[in-house]
């Protein structure tokens, strides 16, 4: 079982940058692979980005270039840093435990509750 809990979302102005971290329970974190995935008011949830266990990262790649994923095992958590953001990239964002590092939400088993993250003038 692996119990996953965001946090740093919030207002930010277009064009700016916001991290938003994600702190799992057990001592298996290492073995999974770690994803966010965000969903918009009336849209789909859509794949951001994924990070193996093995170190490889994997995007979406609208998301390239402007967002980077990042995992420390050893504090049992990974990370999105947020660049360059729009008012379309208001969401809320998910984060994700899975064995396999793929874009598709039915591969990943634990979800956390998910943080807002606006995109506002």
């Amino acid at each position: 079982q692996v119990h996953l809990v965001e946090s740093g979302g919030g207002l930010v102005q277009p064009g700016g940058s916001l991290r938003l971290s994600c702190a799992a329970s057990g001592r298996t974190f290492a073995h999974y692979t770690m994803a966010w995935f965000r969903q918009a008011p009336g849209k789909e949830r859509e794949f951001v980005a994924a990070a193996g266990s093995n170190g490889g990262v994997y995007y979406e790649a609208s998301f390239m270039g402007r967002f980077t994923i990042s995992r420390d095992n050893a504090k049992n958590s990974v990370y999105l840093q947020m660049n360059s953001l729009k008012p379309e990239d208001t969401a809320v964002y998910y984060c994700s435990a899975g064995g396999s590092t793929t874009g598709d939400s039915k591969y990943y088993d634990y979800w956390g509750q998910g943080t807002q993250v606006t995109v506002s003038s």
